[in-house]
């Protein structure tokens, strides 16, 4: 069974809904996962936007996720963490979630919800670990990746 990633909020290649961005509630939408790989010790999950003017932006990167876990409910912050959940900062320089805000006629952005099983049970990072710090740690240990592109444009 392939890792797989989705939400009953954004279909795949779909329009992300205002209320998961910066001109809504900018909360993280819901999101559910099957499929988890036999030898994952915990999931990371990355949201990019390849299509930012200054290069890839990160918008949210979360790690320590239980394997046995299958999903998120929106709104997941880090004031209401789940078990063993660590956040590092996102591009806007702040840990958690910030959702799609691009450049106001910049067309249509593809946001990158990237789920990645790996084989460590956590990722040896501060507090202070960027997206980025998340992403180079994680990606020595990738047993299997997927992920949900939806749109946004301002």
């Amino acid at each position: 069974m392939p890792l797989m990633l989705a939400s009953p909020a954004i279909p795949p290649g779909g329009e992300i809904p205002a209320q998961y961005t910066c001109d809504g509630t900018d909360i993280s939408p819901p999101l559910s996962w099957s499929g988890v790989p036999q030898g994952t010790q915990s999931l990371v999950l990355v949201v990019e936007d390849p299509d930012a003017p200054s290069g890839v932006f990160r918008h949210w990167a979360a790690f320590g996720i239980p394997p046995s876990s299958h999903g998120l409910d929106a709104g997941y912050a880090a004031t209401r963490p789940a078990a063993g959940f660590r956040e590092g900062r996102n591009d806007f320089g702040q840990p958690g979630y910030g959702g799609p805000c691009p450049p106001k006629g910049y067309g249509t952005h593809h946001y990158h919800f990237r789920l990645l099983a790996i084989s460590r049970p956590t990722l040896d990072l501060g507090t202070a670990a960027t997206a980025a710090d998340v992403l180079r740690a994680a990606q020595p240990y990738v047993v299997r990746q997927t992920d949900l592109i939806g749109t946004y444009h301002r």
